[in-house]
């Protein structure tokens, strides 16, 4: 950590405006990750400014209808404002305020970036969207303010990237020159831990890693997630603070390829693997249950670890577990195809032709995000191997994979009995599987969500 200037933020002091709830934060990104962190914020009383170049997120958001599942929209619209000047009323209840305008930005004290950091198609980190957030922010950014990257990205993003362009922002020099970390604006990095859909680890119950540019820029950092969570973890830089997430994520993918290799090695053996998971799970130290299935999904697991690896083949070092896991995990939606085909064979049917419906889409249960789903690699595989595929989700209506787009049939018992195979690819809560069982043909249950109905319906459920 650098020992920059401990020294009062212009004009007031910032921790001051935090611990008094009158500091504006502003998120830019307004997705998964920021928009909930808006309203936990905007609930803690804070005024709060969303930034957003999606225009319908902002609408949506004006109108207080919330489009991500762990915002309810009676909660957003509660807290949404019917003007800008809402920010500074202290009069104000409804003070969140959402608009794609970047110079907005003037009036706030904290700003906090959680904008997307995919793959490239070469699988490579695509930090474009921290940079253009960077660049913006730069430009209207006001003297004083922090800045905090909550975007997952590899070691090194939040010095390398961030600090430069706000050194050389005009907007944040007191005195004509380069702007200076820890006196004209402070700099922290604290990982999203954000599961979507998880009930008992929100925002405000999951510890929060932050790691700041200098010993001050920690401070106000740590001061301001103080005022919304229950528990701050201070690192020592920001570095430290991006491998945490890393390192966190790494180890979920990691595991999850030593599950998914071990339903293979059990499924050779003749071995039950989920009666495998379950006896071992009850070793009360040293083992830590994961569960096999038909791939990764979503935002976090499929891509994480490829940022590390990237920022390591810089450094000319192969990360090697993260590499075997990738391929292991990434093979999985194949490893599904051939047991589809293999259980269709052993009922005298060729997958070519046969009707297949997949159950559940989205890379999580009871949820309708589709972000890496592995439901659609399967999808995919089976239509180019000449298979019919239909799909039902309650929680997605349509979807499109490659050339293929779909909407999602009705679950009914017709449906069922004319189907040659019915694929579990999402175990989502609604669904009743005794009744999907009995009026089924044959199914391929990638996420044991059949369990305890084998016995009584013999060889038509084939686990993974």
């Amino acid at each position: 950590m650098q020992q920059g200037p401990r020294v009062r933020a212009p004009e007031s002091d910032l921790k001051e405006k935090i611990e008094s709830r009158s500091a504006v934060i502003s998120i830019i990104g307004l997705g998964y990750i920021g928009l909930p962190l808006a309203t936990i914020f905007a609930e803690a009383g804070f005024p709060v400014l969303g930034i957003d170049l999606d225009r319908s997120r902002i609408e949506a958001i004006c109108r207080g209808e919330s489009y991500i599942n762990d915002v309810p929209s009676e909660a957003l619209n509660r807290l949404v404002a019917t003007k800008i000047e809402a920010l500074t009323d202290a009069s104000e209840t409804r003070r969140f305020w959402a608009t794609d305008d970047y110079e907005e930005l003037k009036h706030a004290d904290v700003v906090i970036v959680c904008v997307p950091t995919p793959l490239s198609k070469t699988r490579d980190p695509d930090v474009s969207y921290i940079i253009s957030a960077a660049e913006k922010m730069g430009s209207f950014i006001r003297n004083g303010a922090l800045v905090v990257l909550e975007s997952t990205t590899y070691p090194g993003t939040t010095e390398e990237i961030i600090l430069p362009v706000l050194e050389k922002s005009s907007s944040l020099s007191s005195d004509g020159q380069p702007a200076t970390v820890g006196k004209d604006f402070f700099l922290a990095f604290s990982p999203e831990r954000i599961d979507p859909g998880r009930t008992d680890w929100t925002i405000k119950e999951t510890p929060k890693v932050i790691g700041g540019i200098t010993e001050y820029c920690l401070e106000v950092a740590v001061a301001l997630y103080a005022s919304v969570v229950d528990r701050v973890v201070p690192v020592s830089s920001p570095k430290v603070a991006e491998m945490v997430k890393l390192l966190e994520n790494t180890f979920r993918a990691t595991n999850i390829a030593l599950v998914n290799e071990a339903a293979i090695i059990c499924d050779r053996l003749g071995v039950d693997v989920w009666e495998v998971i379950e006896a071992a799970k009850t070793k009360p130290f040293g083992f830590m249950p994961f569960y096999p299935g038909p791939g990764l999904g979503g935002h976090c697991i499929p891509v994480d670890p490829q940022y590390l690896a990237w920022k390591l083949r810089t450094l000319n070092y192969k990360a090697r577990f993260i590499q075997l896991a990738e391929e292991i995990n990434f093979s999985m939606p194949e490893y599904v195809l051939d047991k589809i085909a293999n259980a269709l064979n052993d009922c005298s049917m060729p997958l070519r032709g046969s009707q297949v419906l997949v159950l559940g889409v989205a890379y999580k249960a009871d949820m309708g995000d589709l972000r890496e789903s592995p439901a659609l690699d399967v999808i995919e595989l089976l239509s180019g191997k000449g298979a019919s595929v239909v799909y039902n989700d309650p929680y997605v209506p349509s979807l499109t994979v490659g050339d293929i787009s779909l909407r999602s049939v009705e679950l009914n018992e017709d449906r069922l009995k004319s189907m040659d195979c019915v694929v579990i690819t999402t175990s989502h809560g609604s669904y009743d599987w005794g009744w999907i069982v009995r009026h089924s043909k044959l199914i391929v249950d990638t996420r044991n969500a059949t369990a305890g109905l084998a016995a009584e319906h013999g060889g038509r459920i084939v686990k993974l």
